[in-house]
């Protein structure tokens, strides 16, 4: 197995049997009653609450009885993303995964690094020798890739500490301590179908090849959108040539950036070529706009004999198409304080059909919640003038950095000890679930770390192997000194 002989052991030891178990968001059950099992095994308390969400209340390090309750979280789902190419059902295979130098990763698939990793160590703490705590409770939420749903749904009794490490970062000698809020759209447009052109042939236009990647912690390297790229390539043949778009699907989640879209359209037999040609001019364009961080990006235009049974009327796809080049993608705005931080940004995540409806998925983010409703509402704007449905769900809170906090002190100290300096205080724009647990239970003294992980979202997520030893060391380090 590719994680033998890693250190630490019995951290490596959870994380592959994490692999071996199915936890895409929304399949997390197998998993959660994995850690029912393993608690039952060590004869400690556990519950799993309506929801799903498993805690496991782990007694002191004899003669620390006293110490202060420690929450380990982290959350059991993974986002399930691969190749093409790979054959693998997310569903009931594992995770296959190889060592590439230092670094860890899967085979054509996500490595769900994010947050087996955070959670791996946290079970380690029950087993591990030499460690020294105070009483623990090890949170392991659900649905956290999809909207944070596990930690929306915690209800007050469920635990007890009020001091909570966080296992979610990505990033090795930092400690985060804030983050963005997050919400989401949902926005339905109605099209009428009609029948193909008289003598059209199929053609599909697929945009592939895109790095894709996590819609928060990378839409700043501005990497390229499947949805917005290939909208834009149809609104370019629309203005030159006759198509018709039976259908457009890509997209996964909607914290992801698109990396595979396709339009099924039917187009006259004569101007297959020209389709092709245009879609390859406007790629050459799109390539050099994005600066060479897409160097995997193409467009494949296949045709077949049988044009699709249905397809949009003019008018239908053009309102479509615009509506795609208007809606908002990307940075909106940079925070003013902290050098390099996004604000506030949106992605158009997701597109699919659902009969003669198209069901378009956006997630926007900012650390500021005007800023944040300023934006939805900008989204479901350009919807609305489009004459679709727009269905905004109710945003989740940011967290806000307190320098104050007593556990940051902590992780500061013991970090300069063992390290040689203080980790980097930073914010993330992303959804840690600490905003919602800082708001479910009051006085929540929280921080967040983690190892080294590249990627995640996408097939090369990949977690580096020394770091995740240099985060363990960390972790423990903390623990003890709070016993």
């Amino acid at each position: 197995m590719a994680l033998d002989g890693l250190e630490p052991g019995k951290l490596w030891e959870h994380f592959g049997k994490i692999c071996e178990i199915p936890h895409c968001s929304g399949n997390e059950e197998g998993l959660g009653e994995y850690l029912l099992a393993f608690a039952k095994e060590k004869n400690l308390e556990a519950e799993k609450d309506a929801a799903g969400n498993v805690v496991i209340r782990v007694p002191a390090t004899e003669g620390h009885e006293d110490a202060p309750v420690i929450v380990l979280q982290g959350h059991i789902d993974m986002v399930c993303e691969k190749n093409n190419d790979v054959d693998l059902d997310f569903t009931k295979d594992g995770i296959q995964t190889e060592v590439k130098g230092d670094w860890l990763t899967a085979k054509g698939t996500t490595l769900g690094a994010d947050n087996g990793v955070g959670v791996a160590a946290a079970l380690a703490m029950i087993d591990a020798e030499d460690t020294v705590h105070g009483p623990l409770e090890i949170l392991s939420t659900i649905s956290e890739e999809v909207g944070l749903i596990g930690a929306g749904k915690l209800q007050p009794e469920f635990l007890k500490g009020r001091t909570l490490l966080n296992l979610d970062s990505e990033e090795i000698g930092a400690a985060y301590i804030g983050c963005a809020g997050g919400g989401d759209s949902v926005l339905r447009l109605s099209v009428e179908k009609t029948d193909p052109p008289a003598g059209s042939k199929g053609v599909s236009i697929r945009v592939t090849g895109l790095r894709g990647g996590h819609s928060g912690i990378d839409i700043i390297e501005q990497r390229g959108n499947g949805i917005k790229i290939l909208a834009r390539i149809l609104f370019r043949i629309l203005g030159e040539k006759n198509i018709s778009i039976a259908s457009i699907e890509g997209g996964k989640m909607r914290n992801a950036i698109p990396r595979e879209v396709v339009a099924l359209t039917a187009v006259q037999g004569a101007d297959v070529g020209e389709i092709e040609r245009i879609a390859q001019e406007e790629l050459k364009d799109i390539a050099i706009e994005l600066g060479g961080r897409e160097e995997g990006l193409k467009v494949v235009v296949e045709s077949t004999d049988e044009p699709p049974a249905k397809v949009m009327t003019q008018e239908s796809q053009k309102t479509l198409v615009n509506m795609l080049i208007a809606l908002p993608h990307g940075i909106e705005a940079m925070n003013y304080d902290i050098e390099g931080l996004v604000e506030t940004s949106t992605n158009v995540a997701t597109i699919k059909m659902d009969g003669d409806m198209v069901v378009i998925g956006t997630s926007t983010r900012s650390s500021i919640i005007s800023a944040l409703n300023a934006l939805s509402a900008r989204v479901g704007a350009v919807a609305r003038l489009a004459g679709a449905e727009v269905e905004e769900e109710a945003p989740y809170p940011g967290w806000m950095p307190n320098l104050k906090s007593r556990i940051l002190g902590v992780v500061r100290d013991v970090h300069k000890k063992e390290f040689g300096k203080e980790p980097e205080m930073k914010a993330i724009h992303a959804g840690l679930e600490c905003g919602i647990i800082g708001e479910k239970f009051p006085g929540m003294d929280m921080v967040s770390f983690g190892p080294w992980i590249e990627h995640p979202h996408s097939p090369e997520e990949r977690v580096n192997i020394p770091s995740v030893q240099t985060f363990w060391k960390l972790l423990t380090a903390v623990l003890e000194e709070m016993a």
